[in-house]
């Protein structure tokens, strides 16, 4: 992997405290940029602050606490953030949950499907701003192998009629390849490039909400998993690397360009999918 000088670059890792997130933002730290780390828990994100701190050798770290199942709390980080920083090079929309039962945010929308889609169309657009000044920006949004099995239910896309946790994080996974796509059709001729990424299955604490025996199962298999560092290698390279600074509408696997499912390329779907996400949002569509 190739990593490139960020000194100067003020990137937005989201879910930041643990797991891939964690070692996306120590590594980005590593290369001198100026971080600013979405967290939902303050004491682990203070943690995480200090030890990115430590291994950088800068403090040029920042914390913001959010949960982004809230769209007001989507709104409030990115106010935060447009104050804190006049500019955002790169933003690492890394944030996301599974889950084996239906549950509902405090907007009434479906907890998986609010976290893992509806909160970085969300952010990004309340970020374009910031990014577009940057003179050069990256958004780059974590998706998942499992998009392949996903399938956008227009009907109930929250799955109430029938709950399955691995339907539900399927959809939200290809969800995230479809915005991607025409995020950066949309931004054609704009300095700003967005990819998504399949980050491997990794030993992380994601469905560890589910309960034990969720917990345990995950805990039979994590010496199968990558590690989180192995994880985030590819967010890693999209944030940094110098030769993909004009790539963008791409999807990533170990470094490198990767082909997804048909379906993630269905331009008509993902006009329809942005046009019910801007109306769930409250964005112009």
């Amino acid at each position: 992997m190739t990593g490139g000088d960020l000194q100067g670059r003020v990137c937005v890792v989201t879910g930041a405290s643990s797991g891939i997130g964690r070692a996306t933002a120590l590594a980005l730290g590593r290369l001198g940029a100026t971080l600013g780390l979405v967290c939902r828990d303050r004491a682990r994100g203070d943690a995480l602050v200090a030890e990115v701190r430590a291994a950088s050798g800068h403090d040029r770290v920042g914390l913001f606490v959010a949960d982004l199942a809230s769209r007001a709390a989507v709104h409030g980080l990115a106010g935060e953030l447009r104050a804190a920083y006049p500019r955002v090079h790169v933003l690492v929309n890394n944030a996301g949950v599974v889950n084996l039962r239906y549950s509902e945010t405090v907007d009434g929308i479906e907890t998986v499907f609010a976290v893992n889609h509806l909160a970085p169309f969300l952010l990004t657009h309340l970020l374009l701003g910031r990014l577009a000044e940057s003179g050069s920006a990256r958004i780059v949004n974590v998706a998942s192998d499992a998009h392949r099995w996903g399938r956008i239910d227009f009907d109930d896309l929250g799955r109430r009629r029938r709950y399955r946790g691995i339907a539900v994080y399927a959809q939200s996974k290809l969800a995230n390849l479809l915005f991607t796509y025409e995020l950066a059709r949309r931004l054609d001729g704009v300095a700003i490039t967005a990819n998504c990424l399949h980050p491997g299955a990794v030993a992380t604490g994601l469905g560890h909400n589910n309960g034990f025996l969720a917990r345990l199962v995950a805990g039979a298999l994590r010496p199968f998993f990558r590690t989180a560092e192995q994880g985030a290698a590819t967010s890693i390279y999209l944030a940094s690397a110098p030769e993909a600074d004009r790539v963008s509408g791409r999807y990533f696997v170990d470094c490198r360009e990767a082909r997804s499912s048909p379906a993630s390329y269905d331009e008509s779907l993902a006009r329809r999918l942005w046009e019910v996400s801007a109306r769930m949002t409250g964005v112009p569509a």
